[in-house]
């Protein structure tokens, strides 16, 4: 509307030849237009103020939203003062009226506005105002807005949080595994103790993981029975991991491998992610369990040899010898005396090993290392660590050969544990799973070849240069030799009758998981 008002502007009075009146006013039909031409009834402007059309034709009505600015060129004085004369009105096609009206004389043009517009010219004034007015609120408004931008953006965000917090907890929980790897160096072993701090653990730091991520509620967090939590194998004190299984029930949000990685330290990874049966307990569905043990290769050094630990280097000999002994623990044995917990005639301290054996040496910082594996059903807490011990002694002269297949038997035998550092656990194995649910259509076989790469670049970044390290700088095996002179490798009798009446309870904070898996 305000666009035909303007033009009314645009073509309406015109004078003769200068921009000033120069004599009266008379109407012409205009050249091209419609419409009549403007009525001898109306009547003259008010003195001052400006115009306002007054309500009628649409066009009319249009010209009220003209500003005051623009009509003030409208505004005439009274007849009668021809010294005062205005600028020369243009106002032709008066919106809806098609009209052309020349100045014939100055105080003529007066005559040409209707009576009714001197009337509308305080409603103009008020709509010009109240409209300044709403822009004023306007501004005001969108000022507030700015200056709380900042605050809003911020209540946006939180409330997206909401909302994402919302959406997980909407999203139903599965039973899936996790592929762990970790370095247990600082850490008292991978099984939590719930309401202790004193002693930090592997879980600890995974249970964190999953409740910041989203993947479980806080309260699953201090109750482990929750979410169904089970750990396939326990590891002690100083213990890493490269293959280690944990089953529980998580709510399957995105990107979860990414976001439980992003809140554990970068020594403990989760390296994939299945999802298994409903009643799936990777501690009883698991067959077997594989293990390495990093030493250096001085440990089989003769005690009657003086040897330069960083220059000394295995000989094809001895490493047969080694592995000789080794391969003595296959089959199954009663390994009481290699745990603290299990006494002679326990059943459960019959365990069943598949392999073992030492593999070649190769050298890393300049010291010669070599990895022992075992593969068993299950293992009770410390028993590789004092199968490993017991053949160093033998290797070192410390104990006669014959002492195995005594320790095996119901009279107790002093064997020395290893040091805990170069303990990994390898892999674990689903055979029995794999055969019944891996190729069921609706579940994946519990194997990890895709992962392996994964594996082999966390040991070499994070467990090997560990143990080297550490055993570069701590001489954890070179201080524990020292301890194997002051053994006793000859068993009593009177020992072996207090051990069956007064089984050893150990109230060592590594305590294994129970029966069933008793891992080391």
């Amino acid at each position: 509307m305000l666009r035909w008002a303007l033009r009314g502007l645009s073509c309406g009075f015109s004078a003769r030849g200068s921009a000033a009146c120069a004599g009266p006013w008379r109407r012409q039909r205009s050249v091209g237009t419609a419409g009549p031409c403007l009525p001898r009834s109306w009547g003259r402007v008010a003195a001052g103020g400006a115009v306002a059309f007054p309500a009628g034709p649409p066009g009319v009505r249009a010209a009220q939203a003209l500003p005051a600015s623009l009509l003030q060129g409208m505004v005439a004085r009274p007849r009668g003062e021809r010294g005062a004369r205005p600028s020369c009105l243009r106002l032709v096609r008066v919106l809806s009226l098609s009209a052309r009206v020349s100045c014939l004389s100055c105080s003529s043009h007066l005559r040409l506005f209707p009576l009714q517009v001197l009337t509308m010219a305080e409603d103009l004034i008020a709509a010009v105002a109240s409209q300044t007015k709403r822009l004023s609120s306007s501004s005001e408004v969108v000022q507030r807005l700015e200056e709380n931008g900042h605050q809003n953006k911020k209540l946006k965000s939180d409330a997206d949080e909401e909302d994402a917090e919302d959406q997980n907890k909407k999203l139903p929980k599965r039973k899936i595994v996790l592929l762990m790897a970790y370095s247990g160096k600082g850490y008292h072993g991978m099984q939590r103790n719930v309401g202790s701090s004193q002693f930090k653990t592997i879980e600890d730091d995974l249970v964190c993981a999953l409740v910041q991520s989203g993947c479980i509620p806080e309260n699953h967090g201090e109750d482990m029975k929750k979410m169904s939590f089970q750990r396939c194998a326990r590891t002690d004190k100083g213990v890493s991991a490269a293959g280690q299984i944990v089953s529980l029930k998580v709510r399957l949000i995105d990107d979860i491998l990414e976001k439980i990685n992003n809140h554990l330290p970068s020594h403990i990874r989760i390296l994939g992610l299945k999802r298994v049966t409903g009643g799936f307990n990777s501690k009883n569905k698991c067959d077997a369990r594989t293990y390495s043990y990093m030493l250096p290769t001085f440990a089989f050094a003769h005690k009657d040899h003086e040897v330069q630990e960083e220059l000394y280097r295995l000989d094809r000999d001895t490493l047969e010898r080694v592995n000789q002994l080794l391969a003595c623990y296959k089959g199954t044995h009663n390994f009481h005396n290699f745990t603290s917990q299990k006494g002679p005639r326990d059943p459960s301290a019959k365990r069943y090993i598949m392999e073992m054996y030492c593999g070649e040496p190769f050298v890393r910082e300049n010291m010669e290392f070599a990895v022992i594996q075992v593969k068993g059903q299950s293992f009770m807490m410390h028993q590789i660590r004092k199968m490993i011990g017991l053949v160093i002694a033998i290797v070192k002269g410390y104990a006669a050969e014959s002492i195995m297949e005594r320790s095996w038997g119901e009279e107790k035998v002093d064997i020395p544990k290893a040091p805990g550092l170069g303990l990994v656990l390898e892999k674990v194995h689903f055979e029995k799973y794999n055969r019944r649910f891996g190729n069921d259509g609706l579940h994946e076989p519990l194997e990890w070849t895709e992962e392996e790469e994964k594996i082999a670049v966390f040991k070499e970044q994070y467990i090997y240069p560990t143990i080297i390290n550490t055993e570069k700088e701590e001489k954890s095996m070179a201080n524990w030799l020292k301890t194997l002179p002051i053994h006793d490798f000859n068993s009593s009798a009177v020992e072996v009758q207090t051990n069956n009446k007064n089984p050893k309870k150990s109230s060592d904070p590594e305590g294994s998981d129970g029966c069933g898996d008793d891992s080391d």
